[in-house]
């Protein structure tokens, strides 16, 4: 049930995107004072895409500080003290995309295994045994063998293990998400990679990824179909960083305003190693990254924030307080890869928080944070959606 965009598989986002130029977004960042900064913070309510553009400018970056306790406050809020735990459970690797940043790209030697039946099970108990009650399920993009009905049967099976399963998998039509929904699917995580159209053409050469538009819709149609939660973000290192942020934050808010029934989370994935690399255009530093972490929480206060094992254990332990409200722990990149049947070298990119879903549990609970196994606004969902069909 993937397509090539027609009518309703174009994004209503589109017309924002192309009216706010990359160019002059680029400019008006860049030309950002610190009176503009100041401004920002301290205002009161909701902030304006405009006030966005300030907090992630250059000029931004001397009030880190000042960002970083009104971030912490507005979490505090919002969320509590709870931390939201997870984990990817990777079922294949074959994908027929050419991604020059990706360790699944078809040109790339590498073994390809797609897991199913009992092997499903088998990485599903290994995982289950860990503690994690919210699970995303990731594959490559290879609709002849991951499509889906296969997608609906490794629901099914995880169901009985996991409260909560969300999918990072290609992007599908409408139907597509309204039928897995009926098995069961929590939530659907979809990065548009980069908002740079040109940057998007030269590292998706090849493959049903090359589409841009289609890719730009999908949060629509995955709404339309009535995802609960959906996930965006972009690929930091691909074009510049803060542009590509400012970018992420207008489709946010525009879904927040087109596509209300549904809840959003902002994740921040970094390039990191993997087979065939590319170096990142663009290097964004810790230092970068604490900044669009501080920047998304106070733009929206109400937005989740999501930082996985891609990061190093002292930046995950230094920001866990400051806005970010779920992480991801004793992840594997690799089918397989929980119960040991796979090798690593199958991996997507390489983790670099390698610590154990308790060791990251006992770093929270340090810290004043409370980790959070089970995802109680599941229960909640479920209970809505009840109310509201009655």
């Amino acid at each position: 049930m993937t397509a090539r965009p027609g009518a309703r598989d174009v994004s209503g986002f589109e017309a924002v995107r192309a009216a706010w130029r990359w160019d002059e977004v680029t400019r008006r960042i860049e030309a950002t004072r610190p009176a503009d900064v100041d401004r920002a913070i301290a205002r009161s309510g909701r902030r304006s895409p405009d006030d966005f553009l300030a907090l992630v400018s250059p000029a931004a970056a001397a009030f880190l500080e000042p960002m970083a306790v009104e971030a912490a406050a507005q979490t505090r809020r919002r969320f509590g003290h709870a931390m939201q735990l997870y984990a990817p459970i990777y079922l294949s690797n074959e994908c027929n995309n050419v991604c020059t940043y990706c360790g699944f790209s078809r040109e790339i030697p590498i073994a390809r295994t797609t897991l199913d039946g009992e092997a499903i099970e088998i990485e599903a108990d290994a995982l289950a045994a860990l503690g994690f009650d919210h699970v995303l399920v990731v594959t490559g993009e290879a609709p002849e063998r991951v499509d889906v009905p296969y997608l609906a049967r490794a629901i099914d099976r995880l169901r009985p293990r996991f409260s909560q399963i969300g999918v990072e998998v290609q992007p599908l039509d409408e139907d597509g998400y309204a039928a897995l929904l009926d098995h069961g699917l929590s939530s659907v995580t979809v990065y548009q990679e980069t908002y740079h159209r040109e940057t998007y053409r030269e590292h998706h050469p090849k493959g049903p990824k090359a589409s841009f538009d289609y890719r730009l819709g999908t949060p629509e149609r995955a709404s339309r179909a009535g995802v609960s939660r959906i996930g965006l973000g972009c690929l930091l290192g691909l074009e510049a960083f803060r542009t590509d942020a400012a970018f992420v934050a207008l489709h946010l808010d525009w879904l927040e305003r087109a596509c209300w029934r549904s809840r959003y989370s902002i994740s921040f994935p970094r390039l990191r190693p993997h087979a065939g690399e590319r170096p990142p255009k663009v290097e964004v530093s810790d230092r970068d990254l604490l900044q669009l972490v501080l920047a998304f929480r106070i733009f929206d206060p109400e937005v989740e924030l999501v930082l996985s094992t891609r990061e190093s254990p002292r930046f995950r332990d230094h920001v866990c307080t400051l806005g970010i409200t779920t992480m991801s722990a004793g992840s594997r990149t690799n089918p397989g890869g929980y119960s040991g049947g796979q090798r690593a070298s199958l991996e997507q990119f390489s983790i670099h928080d390698e610590r154990t879903p308790a060791q990251v549990a006992a770093m929270l609970d340090r810290r004043g944070l409370q980790p959070v196994f089970k995802d109680w606004d599941a229960a909640y969902d479920r209970d809505a959606a009840r109310i509201a069909s009655t």
